[in-house]
């Protein structure tokens, strides 16, 4: 019976362990503008952890953990761009959704149109050279 006890004893303490643990007590807002304002700013910001959901969407402990260090730096001054820079200085580029246009971002920014100006280039290309390769005329020797 102990043995039976200890067993799903273990068995439980691993789903307990990765079960995520969030700090239950709510962001406090001073007023109306500053809730607006921290939500505007958690929608720009990706979370690192889930990669295709903004810090307003996602559930994962960083995220709890980088809404409540945002609403900190808001309250202590700091700016939207300060905060920002402060979270790419931290986990790079990748936080925000739009990224800065830059020598490294070049490509990001303006690859897909030069991707479609490339393909558009090709299809010219190819038509024309399809176009100027000789039509066979009416009378062609066939008698039909």
């Amino acid at each position: 019976m102990l043995r039976t006890l200890l067993l799903l004893l273990a068995l439980c303490l691993p789903a307990s362990a990765l079960a995520q643990v969030s700090d239950p007590t709510p962001l406090t807002f001073r007023d109306a503008a500053e809730e607006t304002r921290f939500n505007a700013l958690t929608h720009e910001l990706r979370c690192v952890m889930c990669q295709n959901q903004s810090l307003a969407d996602s559930n994962a402990q960083i995220a709890h953990d980088l809404r409540r260090e945002i609403l900190k730096l808001m309250q202590s001054g700091k700016t939207d761009d300060q905060i920002k820079a402060y979270l790419v200085e931290r986990y790079g580029e990748f936080v925000l959704y739009r990224p800065q246009v830059e020598r490294g971002t070049w490509l990001l920014w303006f690859g897909p149109a030069l991707l479609l100006i490339g393909g558009a280039w090709i299809v010219v290309r190819v038509v024309r050279r399809r176009s100027a390769q000789a039509v066979p005329g009416a009378d062609d020797g066939q008698e039909w």
